[in-house]
């Protein structure tokens, strides 16, 4: 016995559970079920025995009969005219009719084969069209043609008494046939009502059953369950102190009975979690403000470099300028080195700048023709392009919503980097294609340059991140970067084909429109004023 019972029992009301209800309905209704179906499963191969009986046997023994009969007349004239007259024209009806009646006799025998009653009638049959073609038949067919025969004239009266013992038992076969065909045709029609009976009886049993477990349904499970939905609605309403009240069968009660104490305890514990929603409330507030104020620092902090960097790539230039060779080689290299360091931390810092920008200054979003957009990267390209006689060929590129400045971004960082990182003496060839899957449209960007190492693929979407030194490759690490965030931005993903080793394939996915962004972009931040010469030199 199960705890819910037990409570059950101790509670004085019906320790059965619904599963137990269910159990015993189900096991009577297929009791029931299995018993009115043998049922009709008998009727259905009574009626099925009864009517193949009738179709296959019945009916065709007496067709067969009844052209033994025709044959044995067809024999009868035929022999009658050829004995009176010899013309050897009239046996031909005598011999048609004997192979008609060897083939009738052996159809009947096959027929009714197993009933001893109709096997005794052809048997008599049998008898007398042997003692008639014996006695007439045979003996007047083999008189000479061309002359009456003897036998015809001598045997007469004895021919037509033998004929008519032919007819009589060809009758009497007949009409046993008959009454057999009509016996079973109406064993079939007593079988076919007591079959439309047993499956109206079928029928009405069903509906009740069904009317029995639809109602029992209803009162036992339905209704309390109806019940318990209508408190929980008005728990869930906000009326928490409304108690659940437990009706039906014993386990919908210890289910009626958990859910009242689950809403005490809800109600216990709703001023705790109330409290915590609040504290929660506040430190996402805390957190969204950090995150502006750090993203207004990285902003600021990059923009207020501009102008001590400025400062310091304009009078080392300056200083190269004027002291260039004036001063020892040492101090010329050192020169040398403050320019490049300025100059590619002005790089650096104009890069942290534009991958700052994306998705917050630069996020117009509007159709877009990728053709143009990629035409016009082309053009932007278009001196590097001609200096490696690179080839650079695509597929018709598709119109989506999206920023044209983050478009042309990811298109200029991916057919850069496919240039420039060719390999010597090969001239460059990146190939771009567009294919739609499903709901977004799938990009690759093929080259046949260096590659990318299997185990670099994460790597290099990683901002600072890079696989060669400056002086191998110029740059600053973020291009790459740059094109994930872009990509991501506009509900898409990107990476590199590991199993491409011809050079590099990277593929990228976009959507027809971007996704909405949950957060509020940050407002724009002012742009940083164009780089001053100091003394009007540079």
């Amino acid at each position: 016995m199960t705890g819910v019972e037990s409570q059950a029992r101790a509670s004085g009301r019906s320790p059965w559970t619904t599963r137990r209800w269910l159990r015993v309905g189900v096991a009577v209704s297929l009791l029931i079920l299995v018993l009115l179906g043998s049922t009709g499963a008998w009727v259905l191969a009574r009626t099925e025995s009864l009517s193949t009986d009738l179709t296959d046997v019945r009916s065709p023994a007496l067709t067969t009969a009844i052209r033994l009969e025709s044959a044995m007349l067809n024999q009868e004239t035929g022999i009658r005219g050829y004995g009176l007259t010899g013309t050897p024209e009239f046996r031909a009806p005598y011999d048609r009719g004997l192979v008609e009646q060897k083939a009738s006799m052996k159809e009947l025998a096959g027929l009714l084969d197993g009933d001893r009653a109709g096997l005794e009638g052809l048997k008599a049959v049998r008898e007398a069209v042997g003692k008639w073609q014996e006695r007439i038949a045979r003996p007047i067919a083999a008189a000479r043609p061309g002359s009456p025969s003897p036998l015809a004239t001598e045997r007469a009266e004895e021919g037509k008494t033998s004929f008519d013992e032919v007819r009589t038992a060809l009758n009497d076969q007949q009409k046993m046939l008959r009454a057999d065909r009509a016996g079973a045709r109406k064993d079939l029609v007593d079988t076919m009502a007591v079959r439309n009976w047993v499956f109206g009886a079928i029928g009405v049993v069903i509906l009740g059953l069904i009317a029995v477990v639809f109602e029992g349904l209803r009162r036992g499970i339905n209704r309390p369950l109806e019940r318990l939905g209508s408190d929980a609605r008005t728990i869930a309403g906000g009326d928490f102190d409304h108690p659940i009240t437990p009706t039906g069968p014993a386990d919908l009660r210890h289910l009626s009975g958990e859910i009242d104490s689950m809403r005490r305890r809800l109600v216990r514990e709703l001023d705790f979690k109330e409290q915590a929603r609040v504290r929660l409330d506040a430190q996402a507030a805390d957190l969204r403000r950090s995150n502006a104020e750090l993203e207004q620092f990285a902003y600021v902090a990059s923009h207020d470099l501009q102008e001590p960097l400025r400062k310091v790539s304009s009078f080392t230039q300056l200083l190269q300028r004027r002291y260039g060779g004036q001063l020892d080689d040492r101090a010329d290299q050192y020169i040398d080195f403050a320019v490049d360091g300025a100059n590619r931390m002005q790089v650096l810092i104009n890069d942290l700048l534009d991958f700052s920008r994306v998705g917050r200054l630069h996020n117009d979003q509007q159709e877009v023709d990728l053709d143009k957009v990629f035409e016009r990267t082309l053009s932007a390209l278009s001196v590097s392009i001609e200096e490696s006689e690179a080839v650079v060929t695509h597929d018709g590129l598709p119109t989506l919503v999206a920023d044209p400045t983050q478009m042309g971004m990811l298109w200029q960082n991916l057919i850069a980097n496919a240039v420039k990182f060719r390999r010597p003496g090969v001239v460059p060839r990146v190939r771009v294609t567009a294919v739609r899957e499903d709901e977004l449209w799938r990009f690759t960007v093929t080259d046949n340059g260096i590659g990318i190492p299997e185990e670099f693929t994460e790597k290099i979407f990683v901002i600072f991140q890079r696989l060669h030194t400056k002086d191998a490759y110029p740059g600053s690490g973020i291009g790459l970067a740059m094109c994930k965030k872009i990509v991501e931005f506009h509900g898409g993903t990107i990476a590199v084909d590991p199993g491409y080793r011809e050079g590099a394939r990277i593929t990228f996915t976009l959507a027809p429109e971007p996704p909405e962004h949950a957060d509020a972009l940050t407002p724009a931040l002012p742009e940083p004023a164009p780089p001053a010469d100091p003394d009007g030199s540079l």
